[in-house]
């Protein structure tokens, strides 16, 4: 109600000031004028108590405009793939509106899998328009801080181990939801690359690897996207916490990226006026609420960029530049959001959105292994088909954080191949194991009830009967949303899968070899029974359209043609972060008790410094379960021998290498044409290759396309901390080409002069 009235507030009055006799209309309001005009203008008519109220939350998720003078308030929402449902103003609990079901996407994973720029942009234009609709001026998303560990609960939100891939994926991502008039606040900036002792952690890193590997993508979302926000992290960083970083936001983001936007606080990450104050924040929510609690009334004027500021400023003890440049961005804001008479009306749950849902879900889901061709089903063949495993039922879209959804409708697998397969053949279910039974996310309630009493040895024997009858077996598991899994605010406890679904899988494989395993998860898991399954796809929480893209991809309607966005291990210690690095923080300190608040923060090292995911795997010749970049088709393909338009280049030059690739199956598909740089010689410590071009090629049966990826030297360069500068050095590279990490089709070498 309150935003609906400060609406019409701004428009009643521009009206007054338009109509009434010799009135000038005022410069803010004056859409002729241009913006930094109009902000100086509003600045100006401000009072300093108005000026501060802008700065903090006024509720869970709103801050205050300027009711005097028509500025509207900013309401921000929840989160990276869907719209997230209201709850109370002061409090965590559901506002119990029957309107604010949305359609759930694919979590970001899955849209990193589909290589597919122009699929991320249709994706932030969808979810634009339904945060439009739902009236949400910020959204807080996307997340982009990089896979380090398998075990971290939020890696589902995130787009992988790369910073190359996940920058070009999420810039069409902001520019399309920022096209509906809605900003995007990309998060978590940085280094929150866990969830256990987010709160109270200081990460240790140097800085090339900071630069290199963890800031890129929000680099790229902010110089190349232009994110109009972005949202501060838990962590601490060099001893100062994220949100309020003078090292992260005001020398790097604000002075090196030349960021003109908002700086937003993770909720409740702030703890102290001063740095707040003076090291880049702009914007303060969740303050004492640890992003989680419920709030105290009125606790909100006493946010530490309230009423502490306020009486800093009165006392004479800071001034109010810092406070004018905080208020300055937030009007350009407002400029692009809350007072933009322009941007389109929105729209939910479109029959187009749904279609693009179930679009991206078939591109993101990675075929990761079919031998003997088991996949797709041969429906002339399966006259009885088994589907087992619990995440075939259970509603996946509910749960896991902040990023739980109040959707429309969710598909569930099972649900999905009934659909497709039913009216030609006998589609069976047996449940095989019992993991999570809950449903119920800050009140929202999935409505389903999973309860099951039966022991683990019927529910085993059950699948396993039915799986002798069947012509097909479909086993969908994997993680879930619940706690200590895919999920915010926890970790992994370890790499397997839960709820024994690795002996339910060789159960089933020993008794059919029509198999596949259909793995929903955010993350890589073991699989120790590889071998003897013939046919794995890796299906992300896919959201509303999950069932229905699974079963397509499952039917062959649609051809795989994902790529994995970060490595599969095959064991936890094959991982950098695990072999070298700290996890989840430094031993000693472990065993002393530190992290358990933030008067006792708890160390963690980044030893492994840039070798993390394929970057590892590579360099230290450890062979990975499935590597970054993998993923098979039901087609296959040919690469002709790369060709580069020069073989010298200069420091100012670029150099273009181009390749045929031709469909030489006898189905239509896409493959993904990745183009990786290794540096032969090198006076510092260099991966054996990294990736820096990638195209996404679709080709029917018999057609061929050249391909043509482009590179300056910013692709040759490492970051020389010492210089603090990015150096590309003299001497001979190679171009890599392939359609995955470990699977280099044509090489070319050139030099740099």
């Amino acid at each position: 109600m309150l935003k609906k009235t400060a609406i019409v507030g701004l428009f009643s009055l521009i009206s007054v000031y338009s109509t009434a006799q010799n009135t000038v209309t005022p410069i803010y309001l004056d859409e002729s004028k241009p913006v930094e005009q109009r902000v100086q203008d509003a600045l100006s008519r401000m009072t300093l108590k108005e000026k501060v109220a802008m700065l903090h939350a006024q509720s869970k998720f709103s801050s205050p405009g300027v009711p005097r003078l028509g500025i509207p308030e900013f309401w921000t929402t929840d989160g990276p793939h869907g719209v997230r449902p209201e709850v109370m103003w002061d409090e965590w609990n559901q506002a119990g509106w029957t309107n604010d079901s949305v359609i759930a996407y694919p979590a970001l994973t899955a849209l990193s899998a589909t290589w597919n720029k122009k699929m991320s942009w249709k994706y932030g234009k969808a979810l634009g328009e339904e945060a439009r609709y739902r009236k949400k001026d910020i959204l807080l998303g996307p997340g982009v801080n990089i896979y380090r560990t398998p075990l971290n609960g939020r890696n589902f939100e995130y787009m992988g181990e790369d910073p190359y891939l996940t920058s070009k994926m999420v810039v069409p991502y902001i520019k399309g939801v920022q096209s509906n008039g809605v900003a995007t606040s990309v998060k978590h900036y940085a280094l929150n690359n866990q969830e256990m002792f987010r709160h109270t952690s200081n990460v240790k890193i140097d800085d090339r690897t900071l630069y290199e590997i963890y800031l890129p993508p929000f680099k790229a979302a902010v110089t190349e996207g232009d994110s109009w926000t972005i949202m501060g992290a838990y962590d601490m960083y060099k001893g100062q916490y994220a949100s309020q970083n003078q090292y992260l936001l005001n020398d790097i983001l604000k002075k090196e990226w030349e960021y003109k936007g908002v700086v937003v606080s993770d909720w409740g990450a702030v703890n102290n006026t001063e740095q707040a104050i003076h090291n880049g924040l702009d914007l303060e929510f969740g303050s004492w609420t640890n992003g989680l609690s419920a709030g105290t009334k009125n606790a909100y004027d006493n946010y530490y960029l309230a009423k502490p500021y306020l009486d800093l400023i009165k006392s004479g003890k800071v001034s109010t530049k810092e406070l004018d440049d905080k208020v300055t961005r937030l009007l350009n804001l407002a400029y692009k959001t809350t007072m933009n008479t322009k941007k389109p009306f929105g729209n939910i749950a479109s029959e187009e959105h749904r279609a693009v849902a179930k679009e991206i879900g078939e591109e993101g889901i990675v075929l990761l292994k079919n031998q003997g061709n088991v996949l797709p089903i041969d429906i002339n063949k399966a006259k009885k088909i088994a589907v087992i495993g619990e995440n075939a039922i259970k509603i996946m879209t509910v749960g896991g954080g902040s990023s739980s959804l109040k959707v429309k409708y969710e598909t569930l697998p099972l649900e999905g191949i009934k659909s497709r397969f039913g009216k030609k053949a006998d589609v069976q279910f047996a449940r095989g194991y019992v993991g999570d039974i809950g449903g119920e996310y800050n009140g929202v309630k999935s409505g389903q009830d999973l309860k099951d009493d039966r022991s683990a040895d019927e529910l085993l024997n059950e699948a396993v009967e039915l799986a002798k009858k069947s012509d097909y077996v479909i086993f969908v598991g994997g993680l879930n949303k619940a706690d200590f899994q895919d999920s915010e605010g926890n970790d992994r406890k370890s790499y397997g899968l839960p709820y024994n679904q690795d002996n339910v899988i060789a159960a089933l494989a020993k008794v059919n070899k029509n198999f596949a395993v259909v793995l929903v998860s955010g993350n890589a898991v073991a699989m120790p029974w590889i071998k003897d399954v013939s046919s794995v796809l890796q299906s992300w929480y896919l959201g509303s359209e999950a069932g229905n893209s699974i079963a397509s991809i499952l039917a062959g309607d649609a051809n795989p043609s994902g790529k994995l966005p970060f490595s599969f291990p095959v064991k936890l210690e094959d991982n950098s972060a695990h072999k070298l690095g700290e996890y989840p923080g430094n031993k000693e300190e472990l065993a002393a008790g530190k992290g358990k608040d933030q008067k006792n923060p708890i160390n963690i090292t980044y030893n492994e410094g840039i070798l993390v995911g394929y970057r590892w795997h590579d360099t230290k010749k450890i062979k990975p379960l499935f590597s970054f970049g993998h993923g098979l088709s039901y087609t296959s393909f040919e690469f002709g021998n790369a060709k580069s338009d020069k073989t010298v280049i200069a420091q100012d030059d670029k150099i273009t290498f181009t390749v045929t690739i031709k469909n030489t199956g006898k189905k239509a598909g896409a493959e993904v044409v990745q183009l990786y740089i290794s540096d032969l010689k090198s006076s510092v410590q260099r991966p054996t290759k990294e990736l820096k071009g990638f195209e996404k090629v679709f080709l029917n049966p018999g057609e061929e396309k050249e391909v043509s990826l482009t590179i300056d030297k910013t692709a040759l360069s490492f970051f020389d901390a010492d210089k603090h500068e990015w150096v590309a050095e003299l001497g001979d590279f190679e171009a890599l080409i392939g359609n995955s990490s470990d699977a280099i089709k044509t090489k070319i070498k050139f030099t740099l002069k």
